[in-house]
Protein backbone atom coordinates (compact mmCIF):
# COMPACT_ATOMS: atom_id res chain seq x y z
CA UNK A 1 0.00 0.00 0.00
CA UNK A 2 1.60 3.35 -0.62
CA UNK A 3 2.22 6.10 1.78
CA UNK A 4 -0.06 8.99 1.67
CA UNK A 5 1.76 12.01 0.42
CA UNK A 6 1.78 15.02 2.00
CA UNK A 7 -0.27 17.91 0.26
CA UNK A 8 0.48 21.53 1.00
CA UNK A 9 -3.10 23.37 1.18
CA UNK A 10 -1.69 25.92 -0.79
CA UNK A 11 -0.21 23.29 -3.67
CA UNK A 12 -1.37 23.73 -7.43
CA UNK A 13 0.29 22.11 -10.01
CA UNK A 14 3.45 23.46 -12.44
CA UNK A 15 4.39 22.98 -15.78
CA UNK A 16 7.58 23.35 -14.66
CA UNK A 17 7.59 20.07 -12.41
CA UNK A 18 7.95 16.51 -13.72
CA UNK A 19 4.52 15.66 -15.00
CA UNK A 20 2.19 13.68 -12.97
CA UNK A 21 4.59 13.67 -10.10
CA UNK A 22 3.46 12.25 -6.52
CA UNK A 23 1.93 16.28 -5.31
CA UNK A 24 0.54 15.88 -9.23
CA UNK A 25 -1.34 12.74 -8.74
CA UNK A 26 -2.51 13.64 -4.96
CA UNK A 27 -3.93 16.88 -5.79
CA UNK A 28 -5.86 15.63 -8.46
CA UNK A 29 -6.89 12.37 -6.73
CA UNK A 30 -8.05 14.76 -3.90
CA UNK A 31 -10.18 17.13 -5.99
CA UNK A 32 -11.70 14.17 -7.58
CA UNK A 33 -12.60 12.60 -4.01
CA UNK A 34 -13.89 15.49 -2.83
CA UNK A 35 -15.87 16.34 -6.20
CA UNK A 36 -17.38 12.79 -5.85
CA UNK A 37 -18.36 13.49 -2.10
CA UNK A 38 -20.22 16.51 -3.33
CA UNK A 39 -22.20 14.76 -6.24
CA UNK A 40 -23.41 11.89 -3.72
CA UNK A 41 -24.10 14.40 -0.76
CA UNK A 42 -26.37 16.74 -3.86
CA UNK A 43 -27.96 12.96 -4.47
CA UNK A 44 -28.46 12.18 -0.72
CA UNK A 45 -30.76 15.45 -0.65
CA UNK A 46 -32.46 15.15 -3.64
CA UNK A 47 -33.78 11.74 -2.34
CA UNK A 48 -34.54 12.96 0.91
CA UNK A 49 -36.79 16.04 -0.55
CA UNK A 50 -38.02 13.59 -2.88
CA UNK A 51 -39.24 11.67 0.47
CA UNK A 52 -40.55 15.04 1.42
CA UNK A 53 -42.56 16.16 -1.07
CA UNK A 54 -44.94 13.08 -1.55
CA UNK A 55 -47.68 15.29 -0.89
CA UNK A 56 -51.21 15.33 -3.03
CA UNK A 57 -51.67 18.75 -4.12
CA UNK A 58 -55.43 19.34 -5.66
CA UNK A 59 -54.02 21.69 -8.22
CA UNK A 60 -53.67 20.46 -11.83
CA UNK A 61 -51.55 23.00 -12.63
CA UNK A 62 -49.33 23.49 -9.27
CA UNK A 63 -49.14 19.69 -9.66
CA UNK A 64 -48.00 19.46 -13.32
CA UNK A 65 -45.24 22.18 -12.26
CA UNK A 66 -44.01 19.98 -9.14
CA UNK A 67 -43.86 17.16 -11.10
CA UNK A 68 -41.83 19.19 -13.99
CA UNK A 69 -39.57 19.94 -11.66
CA UNK A 70 -39.33 16.76 -10.05
CA UNK A 71 -38.28 15.26 -13.37
CA UNK A 72 -35.52 18.06 -14.54
CA UNK A 73 -34.39 17.11 -10.78
CA UNK A 74 -34.40 13.67 -11.23
CA UNK A 75 -32.61 14.32 -15.02
CA UNK A 76 -29.80 16.01 -13.54
CA UNK A 77 -29.07 13.29 -10.83
CA UNK A 78 -28.98 11.15 -13.55
CA UNK A 79 -26.44 12.53 -15.10
CA UNK A 80 -24.44 13.46 -12.09
CA UNK A 81 -24.85 9.31 -11.37
CA UNK A 82 -22.88 9.19 -14.74
CA UNK A 83 -20.24 11.88 -13.87
CA UNK A 84 -19.93 10.00 -10.48
CA UNK A 85 -18.64 6.79 -12.86
CA UNK A 86 -16.37 9.01 -14.92
CA UNK A 87 -14.77 9.72 -11.32
CA UNK A 88 -14.30 6.50 -10.32
CA UNK A 89 -13.08 5.64 -13.86
CA UNK A 90 -10.35 8.62 -13.11
CA UNK A 91 -8.95 7.40 -9.77
CA UNK A 92 -8.91 3.91 -11.15
CA UNK A 93 -6.47 5.37 -13.91
CA UNK A 94 -4.94 7.43 -10.80
CA UNK A 95 -4.21 3.93 -8.85
CA UNK A 96 -3.06 1.94 -12.04
CA UNK A 97 -0.83 5.18 -12.82
CA UNK A 98 -2.36 5.78 -15.94
CA UNK A 99 -4.13 9.61 -15.01
CA UNK A 100 -3.21 12.31 -16.77
CA UNK A 101 -2.24 11.04 -20.45
CA UNK A 102 -4.30 10.97 -23.73
CA UNK A 103 -6.09 7.83 -24.51
CA UNK A 104 -5.61 8.39 -28.12
CA UNK A 105 -1.85 9.57 -28.32
CA UNK A 106 -0.52 8.46 -24.85
CA UNK A 107 0.99 12.49 -24.15
CA UNK A 108 0.55 14.03 -21.19
CA UNK A 109 -2.88 16.25 -21.36
CA UNK A 110 -1.81 19.84 -19.95
CA UNK A 111 -2.40 20.75 -16.18
CA UNK A 112 -4.90 23.50 -17.08
CA UNK A 113 -7.09 21.17 -18.51
CA UNK A 114 -6.57 18.70 -16.10
CA UNK A 115 -7.11 21.07 -13.55
CA UNK A 116 -10.81 22.57 -15.06
CA UNK A 117 -11.82 18.93 -16.27
CA UNK A 118 -10.07 16.36 -14.09
CA UNK A 119 -12.31 13.36 -15.93
CA UNK A 120 -10.63 14.35 -19.11
CA UNK A 121 -9.26 11.44 -20.98
CA UNK A 122 -8.01 13.36 -24.56
CA UNK A 123 -5.89 15.73 -24.76
CA UNK A 124 -7.58 19.23 -26.25
CA UNK A 125 -6.39 18.37 -29.39
CA UNK A 126 -7.36 15.01 -29.50
CA UNK A 127 -10.61 16.10 -28.21
CA UNK A 128 -11.47 18.25 -30.83
CA UNK A 129 -10.56 15.88 -33.56
CA UNK A 130 -13.06 13.24 -31.90
CA UNK A 131 -15.63 16.42 -32.21
CA UNK A 132 -14.92 17.10 -35.42
CA UNK A 133 -15.25 13.58 -36.54
CA UNK A 134 -18.78 13.21 -34.01
CA UNK A 135 -20.08 16.23 -36.72
CA UNK A 136 -18.66 15.36 -39.63
CA UNK A 137 -20.42 11.52 -39.24
CA UNK A 138 -23.59 13.29 -37.48
CA UNK A 139 -24.23 15.19 -40.81
CA UNK A 140 -24.10 12.02 -43.05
Amino acid sequence: MKQETFLPDDYRPAEDEPFMNDLQTEYFRRKLLAWKADLLDESRDTIEGLKDQTRSIPDIADRASEETDRALELRTRDRQRKLVAKIDAALRRIHEGEYGYCEDTGEPISLKRLDARPIATLSLEAQERHERRERVHRDD
